[in-house]
């Protein structure tokens, strides 16, 4: 099997480049998530409500690119996990803020060490400082896109980008 580096590379191509790390990532992560309430969509929401402070479901929703509907079922799924919870919001009682319970940060701290190793394994031909920037590259550039199109649904977007 020839190898490719960065001088074969066509011009044009990083749809084929992202796509193929992307099937990659979604692939392993799926298998090791499997045991998550809705695998990889179950860890960003568990770990967007132990990592960031949002408000709301529909506020989380939003962060997430999740249609609300969607994140409302997920939302049960992950309560009758218990790994997390709906409690009243202090400054509002109407409104239900999504905590993660113990149980759910802990499990949170295992799935982020097995999506770790399969980060390193599917980067594993790049160089740690090599890794590294792709990594914080391809983060900031997602930041970017998000502040641009925050209610973007990143379902449909992943989606679209592997056809």
């Amino acid at each position: 099997m020839a190898t490719h580096g960065p001088e074969d590379r066509p011009a044009g191509n990083l749809g084929w480049a992202l796509g193929t790390v992307l099937r990659r990532w979604n692939g392993e992560v799926d298998h090791v998530l499997a045991g998550l309430p809705q695998g990889p969509r179950g860890f960003q929401v568990l770990g967007a409500v132990v990592h960031a402070d949002i408000p709301t479901q529909a506020a989380l929703a939003a962060h997430l690119g999740i249609d609300r509907t969607v994140m409302t079922y997920l939302i049960d799924e992950l309560v009758a996990a218990d790994l997390v919870e709906r409690k009243p919001a202090p400054e509002d009682r109407r409104v239900r803020r999504i905590v993660a319970t113990a149980q759910g940060r802990e499990a949170l701290a295992d799935a982020e060490r097995r999506v770790a190793a399969v980060e390193e394994a599917v980067l594993g031909g790049l160089t740690a400082e090599q890794r590294a920037l792709f990594q914080n590259l391809t983060y900031q550039a997602a930041c970017l896109i998000h502040e641009q199109d925050p209610v973007a649904d990143s379902c449909r977007t992943v989606s679209e980008a592997l056809r």
